[in-house]
């Protein structure tokens, strides 16, 4: 973790606090360590892929109002609709996802370049009959969300805690190196909070 990071654990929480918002695991002890972020902003906080659990409530209070829920891959629709409704906002997804948008039971919202009111741009990265999954990128605060491509699983083929690249992809996303983010969010497993280009690099050369 960063200088800014600070950690806390309970039964069904796992949060990390960083500079520009908070992310959790939720159920901790799961193979998969589903990753959920809430990004806080001038125009509110978006919740972004997020997995229920005790106390999550309490948890986003900290980081103020939540303004919207935002779904980046096809298989995160996860608990979005319930944490939208307790918070009374919208779910919303990039316009372009059409198989994301029917894995909801009410019609999601659309986004297009950006997350309203943030300084988040919306990239496309996988776009299939299969997979459809879209990344976050703040040059501002150096930071990038990838909620399925990349994550720090054993499963994703590195060490632990080491960013590697999901096994189900048949190319690497290389277009990630268009950016150097100094932190990186995933959707599984802990993020990284510095240098995380040296290990988006790394990761993508030895895929």
């Amino acid at each position: 973790m960063g200088e800014d990071d600070t950690e806390t654990d309970v039964e069904s929480l796992a949060v990390t606090e960083w500079d520009g918002g908070q992310s959790w695991i939720s159920y901790p002890a799961e193979r998969g360590q589903r990753a959920s972020h809430a990004l806080e902003t001038d125009a509110g906080v978006w919740v972004v892929d997020p997995v229920d659990a005790d106390g999550l409530d309490d948890v986003l209070a900290t980081s103020g109002e939540v303004t919207g829920v935002l779904v980046l891959h096809d298989r995160h629709t996860r608990d979005a609709e319930a944490v939208a409704r307790r918070h009374n906002v919208a779910v919303h997804v990039p316009a372009w996802m059409e198989l994301t948008r029917t894995k909801h039971e009410e019609e999601p919202e659309a986004i297009d370049d950006t997350v309203p009111g943030t300084n988040y741009t919306v990239e496309k990265l996988v776009d299939t009959d299969e997979w459809e999954e879209a990344f976050l990128v703040d040059r501002s605060s150096s930071t990038m969300l990838v909620s399925e491509a990349v994550g720090t699983l054993p499963s994703f083929g590195r060490d632990d805690d080491t960013l590697g690249v999901h096994p189900s992809l048949e190319e690497p996303p290389r277009k990630l190196t268009n950016w150097r983010p100094e932190r990186l969010l995933v959707g599984h497993g802990a993020s990284v909070y510095a240098d995380a280009h040296r290990q988006l690099e790394a990761a993508l050369e030895s895929d």
